[in-house]
């Protein structure tokens, strides 16, 4: 995974990872992370509840295997798209604080990252899918997402939601606390280009989608939770039976905007599923292997092509420099 070759994409990755440390504090060995919540900006805007999140630094991963449908197939000549493969999935909760309770609504939205183990090599191969539980996102490229997290600590946030559409959808949309990391759906907001056997491409952006359905708490019931009950609850589940997913895609059609991961696609565009993640057990060592894996959201096999979203190269700039820091910590 290479540092963007971009000299103003690395700068703008580095502001980002060095603006989310300023935000949450430093914490060695895990995702830019401190501070206690109540000395950040956090308040109420308009109808709905302003949470601003950095990186994921609180997660669990879980282990097992992906199986494609005929459609994926169809779709991508990508070796986990027409093969059983096998994944290793994080679950995490937003903002920096590798210990910020479950019961926080300020650790919405969750988040689900999957690793396709294509090849186990001395240079192993995969690919990797990123998203979390919410289809919006602050920002259109590095730049704005940037100036939105320097506004937080600047006291000048609400001024930017103001003036800023997409923003202030991020920062107002519904972000209920799951019953389960099992029960909860997942978007990976940039768009990607799926290219079959015969060269035909095809844009999609991604969806998780809960085999046990979809299933959130009350503010009641969140507040008669422990503050781990997402991280224990789903340690226990995946001892019963495998917790599963489907993972889906929406398709675009001809004229339907890919480098912009604010713009929604239309409701009505087809939604086809690729295949299932079935996750049926723990991962040995989790707190090293955490701190060892680096989620990459550029895919960099054959099938599967990034789309021009400018955010993208930043994303991917952001997850590697944090990650070689908390390698070294």
């Amino acid at each position: 995974m290479p540092l963007p070759a971009d000299a103003k994409v690395l700068e703008t990755a580095e502001g980002l990872k060095n603006t989310l440390q300023g935000i949450f504090g430093r914490h060695p060995g895990f995702r830019p992370g401190k501070s206690p919540l109540q000395s950040f900006p956090f308040s109420t805007y308009t109808s709905g509840k302003l949470t601003m999140h950095a990186a994921h630094a609180k997660g669990i991963l879980l282990k097992g295997t992906f199986t494609p449908t005929d459609k994926a197939k169809s779709l991508s000549k990508a070796q986990h798209f027409n093969n059983v493969t096998p994944v290793i999935a994080r679950f995490s909760s937003s903002t920096g604080i590798p210990v910020i309770p479950d019961t926080d609504a300020n650790g919405n939205p969750r988040g689900l990252a999957i690793r396709f183990q294509l090849a186990d090599t001395p240079r192993r191969v995969h690919t990797d899918i990123v998203s979390h539980s919410t289809p919006f996102f602050p920002a259109k490229n590095g730049e704005d997402a940037l100036a939105f997290f320097k506004s937080i600590p600047a006291g000048t946030v609400m001024e930017w939601i103001a003036t800023h559409d997409e923003a202030r959808a991020f920062a107002t949309a519904p972000k209920p606390t799951p019953a389960s990391f099992a029960t909860e759906k997942y978007f990976s907001v940039n768009a990607f280009r799926l290219v079959d056997a015969e060269g035909n491409g095809t844009f999609v952006r991604y969806r998780f989608a809960p085999v046990a359905g979809e299933k959130h708490l009350s503010d009641e019931e969140v507040k008669a939770k422990g503050a781990n009950f997402l991280y224990d609850e789903i340690s226990e589940l995946v001892k019963k039976g495998p917790v599963e997913f489907k993972l889906l895609v929406q398709i675009a059609q001809e004229g339907d905007v890919t480098n912009d991961n604010t713009v929604h696609w239309p409701e009505e565009r087809e939604v086809a599923e690729l295949g299932t993640i079935s996750l049926s057990e723990l991962v040995e060592n989790d707190a090293a292997e955490q701190k060892n894996i680096i989620f990459d959201p550029i895919p960099r096999v054959e099938g599967v092509e990034p789309s021009d979203d400018p955010l993208l190269e930043v994303r991917a700039g952001v997850y590697l420099l944090s990650g070689r820091e908390r390698r070294a910590a």
